[in-house]
């Protein structure tokens, strides 16, 4: 059983990240924004310049290695009901390898699938203020052209070693900028917010298992990048220029590290994508939200007895405020893969099976 939480109140957590849509390059900043989600290895931001990070505090408890063969999975039940939750890294390889041996086993047995957002829509022309703040983004001018010689020198040689011109990037906004150029290192190094998340959904739809996956408008969240004030937006790119100069290693490593069942290792490289997404205005209550529906999708399972499966993104899951920590104030039971593994030694014949 897992061990006494902390009682403290919960936090509200990152935004999310999805690939741009049509609408690009700038409206790439919203749809970017999906759970699944990073841009790598702590990076020293200028903390005084942006807001508190809402997934600094993790519950020390559920931050294990699994024993089992793969990734990491925690149980939530009440009664005859049970959720298997697979934490997922935010950002990952493409088509990261993993032993799937112990995932697929619970799906077999799993009544439907709950998955983080990634399908995500901005409707400007529903949205008047999104437009104008979509307006109020874009440049006549390459962002650099307004920089300081050593500043342009240096964006100039991060979108260089990545290939991209100055005109990919017409935007004033520091954080816009910081955001599409962090969005563009990740496709050049094949890195992606949406797997494993899309392998699993395409296992679960082959398998004939009902998929629950929530949409959102992100069309709202144009104005609040257009709002970020400026010393925020600087830190967030002063950040993402460190990244792309330190290059794609420690996300790589992190999501080994996620592959073989170690948490703390694939919780490494989580923090510089989240940082500037919070730092806009409305990103933290867009988040918790998202934080709050996944928690109620589950709590959905659980009414029902059988055995169902979720798939969350790492911080979101195990931070303070996170899905497990609600989950566990509101009388669920929740297991580590530690617990899962000790009452399967002690031979409790439904420990590892889920069928019910």
């Amino acid at each position: 059983m897992l061990a006494r939480f902390r009682n403290r109140r919960p936090t509200v957590c990152r935004a999310s990240r999805e690939r741009p849509g049509a609408l690009r390059p700038l409206v790439a900043l919203g749809v970017a924004a999906t759970v699944a989600l990073t841009l790598g290895r702590p990076v020293p931001l200028a903390a005084q310049n942006l807001p508190p990070d809402p997934d600094a505090d993790l519950i020390e408890e559920l931050v294990v290695t699994a024993r089992f063969p793969g990734p990491a999975l925690w149980r939530v039940s009440r009664g005859e009901a049970r959720v298997w939750v697979l934490g997922v890294p935010s950002l990952a390889p493409k088509r990261q390898q993993w032993d799937r041996q112990l995932f697929e086993r619970y799906l077999s047995g799993a009544g439907q699938v709950i998955l983080p957002f990634n399908g995500l829509r901005v409707r400007l022309a529903g949205s008047p203020g999104a437009a104008v703040s979509y307006l109020r983004l874009r440049s006549v001018r390459p962002f650099e052209a307004g920089l300081a010689p050593a500043e342009r020198d240096r964006f100039a040689a991060a979108r260089n070693a990545i290939g991209q011109p100055p005109g990919r990037y017409p935007t004033q906004s520091p954080l816009a900028a910081a955001l599409i150029l962090a969005g563009d290192w990740r496709e050049r190094h094949d890195l992606t917010p949406t797997d494993p998340t899309k392998l699993i959904r395409l296992l679960a739809r082959r398998t004939g298992k009902t998929v629950v996956q929530r949409t959102y408008d992100l069309g709202p969240l144009l104005g609040a990048v257009a709002r970020t004030p400026e010393p925020a937006g600087r830190a967030c790119l002063e950040a993402v220029l460190a990244e792309v100069e330190a290059g794609p290693e420690a996300i790589r490593a992190a999501s080994r590290a996620w592959a073989r069942g170690d948490v703390a290792g694939a919780l490494a490289a989580e923090r510089t994508w989240e940082r500037c997404i919070a730092a806009a205005p409305g990103a933290a209550a867009f988040d918790a939200r998202v934080k709050a529906d996944l928690a109620s999708d589950i709590r959905r399972a659980l009414s029902t007895p059988g055995s169902d499966i979720a798939v969350v993104p790492l911080r979101p899951l195990l931070s303070e405020g996170g899905v497990l920590d609600r989950l566990r104030r509101e009388g669920f039971t929740v297991e580590t893969p530690e617990d899962i593994r000790a009452a399967d030694e002690a031979g409790v014949a439904d420990a590892t099976d889920p069928v019910s």
